[in-house]
């Protein structure tokens, strides 16, 4: 029943609610929408031929909800989760009575299983949704409390304010899992005491198995169940890898953490972004501007670097399209969550629709929500 209720919401969001911004027709966004504790603003740029980047903001009786779902081997799984885990969430909340570090925990677990199942049954005719998988990052804000469980490497950055309100600093919320990480390596080693190629080093990157960055996801079933390894259907689209055990874990680090009245806002966002801009640079540029279109700013921030490296210029950037432009940057999402703290703890006064949720996404391609409309802003 609580999967009934989400999807009219997403196939209603999907078709564009959001606009393409002027000049660059892979750069989707929401300027600025309420959530439950206060003003969020999300944005979207594709480089992949398909979008594997997916992101959400959902506003429920139990508190705002955020995800970022950087997908990779395809869209399948960034998309899956996005229709599937928030549901779970709401799930084992309404179950508990509120929302924990167990009820996170669970909805992960169930968000797998069901992809598992996914795969299972999709195998027989498309045996590489064994091998597309996504990270995984969540945040939870409930009674003046903030959640954040992560699988992968997009990353969570609390901004707070000094007493003066002049200067600000970067908390970073979320536990990545990439293999570059020497503490990645030595867990992944500690785990796999007998295999000596668990992690290794090839062409300047660390990978686990030498296949992957990432040593935690939904999803990349073919890393963490045998029989979609060793079965030769799978040899056309991979590389057959023998496992004795798995070697990629679906177990999200989990941070819980109080708000403090100091604490002004959250950024949420894949890696694209992390490659491209410090922490400290983000919530700067966060602190120093005005709220409405802020992701929409943090993106274009981004891309402006990526020109600058590549000795280009910006508004050559965005003339590439999709697909050729994965070879100058990723997918990149971003959702800034502002805190509101009179708000924070009190019972929702938002119009929320559908037995109490209402939801924000991402288009599944940037091109279905171009079509839409256009930013006139400059």
């Amino acid at each position: 029943m609580l999967r009934s209720c989400f999807r009219p919401i997403e196939r209603f969001l999907f078709t564009g609610r959001g606009v393409a911004d002027r000049g660059d027709v892979l750069l989707w966004h929401r300027d600025l929408k309420p959530h439950v504790a206060g003003d969020f603003s999300i944005a979207v740029v594709q480089a992949n031929s398909a979008l594997e980047d997916q992101g959400q903001v959902l506003n429920s009786a139990f508190g705002t909800y955020i995800g970022v779902y950087d997908g990779h081997g395809g869209p399948e799984a960034s998309r899956f989760i996005n229709s599937n885990l928030f549901p779970h969430v709401e799930k084992f909340a309404t179950e508990e009575g509120g929302i924990s570090a167990e009820v996170l925990q669970k909805a992960f677990y169930a968000t797998e299983q069901d992809f598992l199942q996914l795969v299972k049954r999709s195998w027989p005719t498309k045996p590489q949704i064994a091998s597309v998988g996504s990270c995984c990052l969540v945040g939870a804000i409930s009674n003046n409390t903030i959640y954040v469980a992560n699988l992968g490497d997009s990353r969570a950055v609390l901004g707070s304010v000094c007493q003066t309100k002049k200067s600000v600093t970067a908390e970073r919320l979320s536990t990545e899992h990439n293999a570059a990480l020497e503490e990645v390596r030595k867990e992944l080693r500690a785990l796999h005491p007998d295999d000596s190629h668990i992690v290794v080093y090839r062409q300047g990157v660390w990978r686990v198995k030498g296949i992957i960055q990432v040593s935690r996801s939904i999803g990349d079933i073919y890393l963490k169940k045998p029989e979609f390894n060793k079965d030769p259907l799978f040899a056309q689209f991979g590389y057959p890898i023998p496992l004795q055990r798995p070697v990629m874990s679906a177990e999200p680090s989990i941070l819980v953490r109080e708000l403090k009245p100091q604490d002004q806002f959250l950024i949420f966002a894949s890696d694209g972004l992390w490659e491209q801009l410090s922490e400290k640079e983000a919530v700067e540029i966060v602190h120093k501007n005005p709220r409405t279109g802020i992701a929409k700013r943090l993106i274009r921030a981004a891309l402006q670097e990526v020109a600058k490296k590549r000795e280009m210029r910006y508004s050559d950037l965005k003339k590439i399209e999709r697909g050729v432009r994965r070879h100058f940057h990723d997918d990149i999402t971003v959702i800034v969550i502002y805190l509101d703290h009179e708000l924070l703890g009190a019972k929702t006064k938002l119009p929320l629709k559908k037995r109490g949720f209402d939801s924000t996404s991402v288009p599944v391609d940037i091109f279905s929500s171009s079509e839409m409309g256009v930013d006139e802003s400059p």
